[in-house]
């Protein structure tokens, strides 16, 4: 049976890290594969100190290119960037096959993406529906690669889970979560790989208390016996797809 893989589909260059650095930093310390798809670098929408110290865009997408890179490392993950531009995310025939490439070949188990609401950041949905219409297009052996060629029994998809990550603003973005994971092991590489965005450092407090909360919130859904530690630290998704089991629990 293959490993499991994690595929991340995220907007910009530090949305990963902060919405999902605790699940991609557990999956990799379980020996999982994780790979993050950023879809643009953030260099428009979320570089404003780059810009103020008159950067160009190319030396600004350098930048956030190595600094996700370096977040990446500290998960423990593989990253890849489709430089689709921000500001805004366009979603288009070419983008979304270039989705589907990427879904042919990591050929995840789990999804992880943004909410398909979000009145701050068009960006988030507009990534969300390509990932979303890319995962069902990669389950079709009639639908062509990015190239032009078709793709073999063995290059098509099964049906991945999809997990859309926190907002940072939730109760605008229509996000109420139905999955609480438990990060307590895997928040340390996650306030590493934080650290690696210094440009949006006023983040790092932020998603450290919104780990706290949500560990606080573990701890309430997890039933009395599970001896979870005091300092629980937690993320919060929501699933998209029905899960299918043949026990419920």
């Amino acid at each position: 049976m293959a490993a499991n893989t994690l595929l991340v589909i995220s907007a910009h260059a530090g949305d990963f890290v902060w919405r999902a650095g605790g699940a991609i930093a557990a999956a990799t310390q379980r020996g999982e594969r994780a790979v993050i798809a950023c879809l643009s670098y953030g260099e428009r929408g979320e570089s404003a100190s780059q810009w103020l110290q008159g950067k160009s865009l190319d030396e600004i997408k350098q930048i956030r290119r190595d600094e996700a890179e370096a977040a990446a490392a500290e998960l423990g993950a593989e990253i890849e960037f489709l430089d689709l531009g921000d500001y805004p995310l366009r979603e288009s025939p070419e983008a979304v096959a270039k989705l589907v490439d990427v879904y042919r070949r990591v050929q995840p188990t789990v999804v992880l993406t943004h909410t398909l609401t979000d009145p701050y950041n068009g960006d988030h949905p507009a990534a969300a529906r390509m990932a979303l219409e890319a995962r069902v297009l990669a389950q079709a052996i009639g639908v062509a690669n990015a190239d032009g060629s078709f793709p073999s029994k063995d290059d098509i998809i099964g049906a991945p889970p999809v997990f859309f990550f926190e907002p940072h603003q939730p109760e605008q973005c229509d996000f109420k979560p139905d999955v609480l994971l438990d990060i307590t092991e895997a928040f340390p590489l996650k306030r590493k790989a934080m650290e690696c965005l210094p440009a949006q450092k006023h983040m790092w407090s932020y998603y450290t208390d919104l780990a706290v909360r949500r560990g606080v919130q573990v701890k309430r859904n997890a039933g009395p016996n599970l001896g979870l530690p005091h300092e629980t630290m937690g993320e919060a998704y929501m699933r998209f797809f029905p899960q299918v089991t043949s026990v419920l629990g």
